[in-house]
């Protein structure tokens, strides 16, 4: 069983097994259709795919939600099953930014209390440059019936936030690059800045230069420099639009440090309302 990072070689062994469901996340925010392009023309063998809009977020309420928003419980449930995702199955996930898109559909399944999800190491990168099989045919997993089992406790919302905001046992968490966190560079939200009282962790800082994941350890080490990481109460990621946040959640998890909790609406959520405050790093 696995249950947050997998090798291609360790992917490669297990292809032919029916019990084993993989799913391609390649997404392009500047392209939205581009990682279905590219699934059409190639991919893992028996992969289905994923889109981060249309799959794995919700409707766009504007003024009143984040850019990603998740989707219902009924649409995560009717999605899971149409991919072939039931109890006993093990899903495999992958994407061509090294867990950035993948680690959300990780994160939903767990949400929804399904433990036998991983992510492929280095990614669609990784299984090209490794020459293991692809193919174009869209075949895919037939359809299972999936159960869910919602971890409610796992998300927060803004009003949340607010609440506990200044408390010392409370630690929030900003996933975006340190540009975008302190204010000097916004090139997606209308504001820019942080919600106050957020460190930094970039999403970024999770894998080597060739974007394989980094070991245990050295994840483990990388959290503890978050401050008072080890006498807080309560965990919060959040990121832009609370996709990249479920990279760190990953990153988190696989550290041996558990599981944290996400704002799903993170930074695009917050600025809805003018009312919040904002933090800018001068």
């Amino acid at each position: 069983m696995f249950r947050t990072i997998i090798s291609p070689k360790e992917l490669y062994d297990k292809l032919e097994r029916q019990t084993w469901v993989i799913i391609d996340c390649r997404y392009n925010l500047g392209h939205p259709d581009s990682g279905v392009e590219a699934y059409q023309k190639s991919h893992i063998p028996g992969a289905s795919y994923a889109h981060l809009d249309k799959d794995l977020s919700g409707k766009i309420v504007p003024g009143q939600t984040g850019r990603h928003p998740l989707p219902s419980m009924v649409k995560m449930t009717q999605r899971f099953s149409s991919w072939g995702i039931s109890d006993g199955i093990q899903v495999v996930l992958y994407d061509d930014r090294s867990g950035a898109i993948a680690a959300r559909l990780w994160w939903m399944l767990r949400y929804l209390g399904h433990d036998e999800v991983a992510v492929l190491d280095g990614g669609w990168r990784a299984w090209e440059q490794g020459g293991y099989p692809v193919e174009t045919a869209i075949v895919g997993a037939g359809p299972r019936v999936f159960k869910p089992q919602p971890r409610e406790d796992w998300t927060v919302d803004a009003a949340h936030i607010e609440k506990r905001l200044g408390d010392e046992d409370f630690l929030l968490v900003d996933s975006r690059t340190p540009e975008r966190y302190k204010g000097e560079d916004e090139p997606i939200d209308p504001v820019a800045g942080h919600i106050p009282g957020a460190t930094n962790f970039p999403h970024t800082a999770l894998v080597d230069s060739d974007g394989a994941w980094l070991e245990p350890d050295e994840l483990e080490e990388r959290f503890d420099t978050l401050v008072g990481h080890d006498e807080v109460d309560e965990v919060v990621f959040y990121c832009g639009s609370g996709v990249t946040a479920c990279r760190n959640l990953l990153a988190h998890y696989h550290a041996g440090l558990g599981d944290a909790k996400l704002y799903p609406g993170s930074w695009s959520d917050w600025i809805t309302d003018p009312n919040r405050p904002v933090e800018r790093n001068s």
